[in-house]
């Protein structure tokens, strides 16, 4: 009876140590599955830098943006901020304004008023003749006595460049009272489409 019992017991101990040695055995195996399934060492083993979510959730930096915020704020943008007070309370004195304004003044140079230039043309002058005149456009003055003038009149007046063209000519050829080109066949005084108007009221 007591063999057999020794027998039970000493199989009993042997099978526990095999069962704590398998169980030993199994956690080691997992554990290094587990190591080799993550492919390589964690960052911080290594000694690079740690990624964390705000960085991963960070936005990325737009291409070229790379000068900082003060120096895009201080790029002249060609607008004068003259008229800002706040502007110019900022960088400017009573002091320094009054050596602005005196330096300003010291610069100033005025200009010594000279003869007008005399006209080198001795010829009709438009401008003189438009304030001796007094009738309006289309109100006869001279006698035309060629029924045929205004046939020609487009003609004569195709000539030249402008109505004041026109008019210079009209009386450098004996104008007002002649009319020697065909330039003034209703006999107001006046070539073509010329008007005297615009130099009567620079007058007024």
């Amino acid at each position: 009876m007591g063999c057999p019992m020794r027998l039970t017991f000493a199989v009993l101990a042997l099978s526990a140590l095999a069962a704590c040695s398998s169980e030993g055995s199994y956690q080691e195996y997992m554990h290094m599955r587990e190591g080799g399934a993550a492919g390589a060492a964690p960052a911080s083993a290594i000694g690079g830098p740690s990624v964390s979510s705000s960085t991963l959730g960070a936005p990325a930096a737009t291409y070229g943006d790379t000068a900082p915020a003060q120096e895009r704020a201080a790029v002249f943008t060609g607008i004068s901020d003259e008229q800002s007070f706040a502007a110019v309370r900022s960088r400017e004195t009573i002091e320094s304004d009054k050596a602005r304004i005196e330096a300003n003044a010291r610069s100033y140079q005025q200009v010594a008023a000279v003869p007008l230039p005399q006209r080198t043309n001795t010829g009709p002058n438009i401008v003189a003749y438009a304030l001796q005149t007094t009738n309006n456009v289309g109100e006869q003055r001279y006698s035309r006595v060629n029924p045929f003038r205004g046939n020609m009149n487009a003609s004569a007046c195709a000539r030249y460049a402008s109505p004041d063209l026109a008019q210079q000519a009209f009386l450098e050829a004996g104008g007002p009272e002649n009319d020697r080109r065909s330039l003034d066949p209703d006999g107001d005084g006046f070539a073509c489409d010329w008007d005297p108007t615009p130099f009567r009221n620079a007058m007024r």
